[in-house]
């Protein structure tokens, strides 16, 4: 039993919103409270979620695309329901499946985009000058994938370590020279790093913190895993453009969180990590890089991009609830928008094809209820994806020949955010009056 003194140092570390140790604490505090009240709790703070964001109603895992033999099997369909802390102002949503199941064998292979490829390259460049990265750093990529980035560095002669969770994915990564270990990253996976004599000088995730649902032992293990003078970097899609951009097809059960600046700040701070600086980027519609350094080193002092960034989101509301209030309306309106375009296309006589299977796009099809009456098919260059059917809509997905094959009237790019390099891609569309539709933030037809 708990003497009078433990229970109040229990307390203290629970009042601490500063310190890793309140956060362990609040953990224990939080599976309590969904126990007993049923209430779903902010995974980074422990606030009781009592307010929505945005509510898309049903839907399968996005990524869990199906065979022509599971097309009448039961699916699972999850809410995507996304609530908004009012303690730290975090956006989120309810774990429903186990991590595990989602992400040990996934279907994303990062290599099947060349603007992605062109920006992981030009990463690795701006790193190892700015870092002074050479044979003896050691660059550590968490969610590396399939090696995508961490080539990059190999090339260079700089040693490297990718850890990535999907089995499958993880030996195309190693073909490529990247050693890979195959875990979930967090608190135990990096002290079990470190005693082996690792710690990183650069250490990196892209669009891998929205996927994590433990933010606060995923934090803890890089400050851990980081080396005393080392520098985290973390790429994630910037909320701020996601509101004010309608991208809310970016929202699926596979990304458990999304980030302002100002909540990224706090989650980094309660572990002990200064964010130091911060680039604004054009990849996903938009997303943040930030850097961050341990608390202790004072050679990395923080930068004005910083200071300005937190600024203009403060000025812009978004450490207040009624700015969060506005965004469901909008997304109504989007999905009525491009059900009117649809219709009025069909009603005309005209073929719909898309392009991509991505994951933002099965969260559009399946909110606004578009199946292959309105879209005929749609094409996808990663052949893990070619002869599967969308999860939810069962829309065939097909090799991108089958666009010359059919000549439709109209394709509609599902991967927005690729939109230059889909229809510099496949120009060839234009030689039979085709055009594009892109529908975020709004339906646009490009011809």
């Amino acid at each position: 039993m708990d003497t009078s003194a433990e229970r109040k140092g229990k307390e203290a570390m629970m009042a601490n919103m500063a310190t890793k140790d309140h956060l362990d604490a609040a953990g224990e505090a939080i599976s309590l409270t969904k126990e007993l009240a049923g209430v779903p709790c902010c995974r980074f703070c422990g606030f009781q979620l009592r307010q929505t964001f945005v509510d898309l109603g049903m839907s399968p895992l996005c990524e869990s695309y199906l065979s022509a033999n599971q097309l009448n099997q039961m699916e699972p369909f999850y809410p995507l329901h996304v609530n908004i802390c009012g303690n730290c102002f975090l956006v989120q949503i309810q774990e429903y499946v186990n991590a595990e199941i989602i992400f040990s064998d996934y279907a994303y292979f990062s290599s099947y985009s060349d603007s992605w490829i062109a920006h992981a390259k030009a990463y690795a460049e701006q790193m190892a000058t700015r870092f002074y990265l050479n044979t003896n750093s050691l660059v550590v990529e968490v969610a590396s994938n399939d090696g995508y980035l961490l080539q990059h560095f190999v090339a260079k002669q700089i040693p490297v370590l990718g850890i990535e969770p999907a089995a499958n994915i993880a030996p195309v990564a190693v073909q490529k020279g990247v050693p890979t270990l195959v875990k979930f990253f967090g608190t135990i996976t990096a002290r079990e790093l470190v005693a082996e004599g690792k710690q990183a000088d650069l250490l990196l995730g892209n669009n891998v913190l929205a996927q994590v649902p433990d933010l606060n032992d995923f934090v803890a293990g890089m400050k851990i895993l980081l080396g005393p003078s080392g520098v985290v970097t973390i790429e994630f899609p910037h909320l701020m453009r996601l509101m004010e951009e309608n991208q809310f097809d970016t929202i699926y059960h596979e990304h458990f969180c999304y980030f302002s600046f100002l909540t990224a700040e706090k989650i980094f701070a309660a572990h002990g990590l200064t964010l130091f600086d911060v680039e604004e980027l054009s990849t996903h519609g938009g997303s943040l890089r930030i850097y961050a350094r341990h608390v202790e080193d004072s050679s990395k002092v923080v930068s004005a991009r910083v200071h300005e960034l937190r600024a203009r989101e403060e000025s812009g509301g978004f450490a207040r609830l009624d700015r969060y209030h506005s965004f469901a309306e909008q997304v109504n309106e989007t999905k009525r928008k491009l059900l009117e375009f649809l219709i009025e296309a069909k009603r005309a006589g005209k073929q719909i094809a898309g392009y991509g299977a991505p994951g933002k796009g099965n969260t559009l099809l399946n909110f606004c209820g578009i199946r292959s009456d309105f879209l005929d098919y749609t094409v996808d260059r990663s052949p893990h994806k070619q002869g599967k059917f969308l999860p939810g809509t069962h829309i065939p997905i097909c090799s991108p020949e089958r666009l010359r094959q059919t000549r439709p009237d109209y394709v509609l790019i599902l991967p927005w955010n690729l939109k230059d390099e889909i229809m510099k891609q496949n120009a060839y569309i234009r030689e039979w009056g085709g055009q594009f539709v892109v529908p975020i933030p709004a339906v646009k037809v490009y011809p």
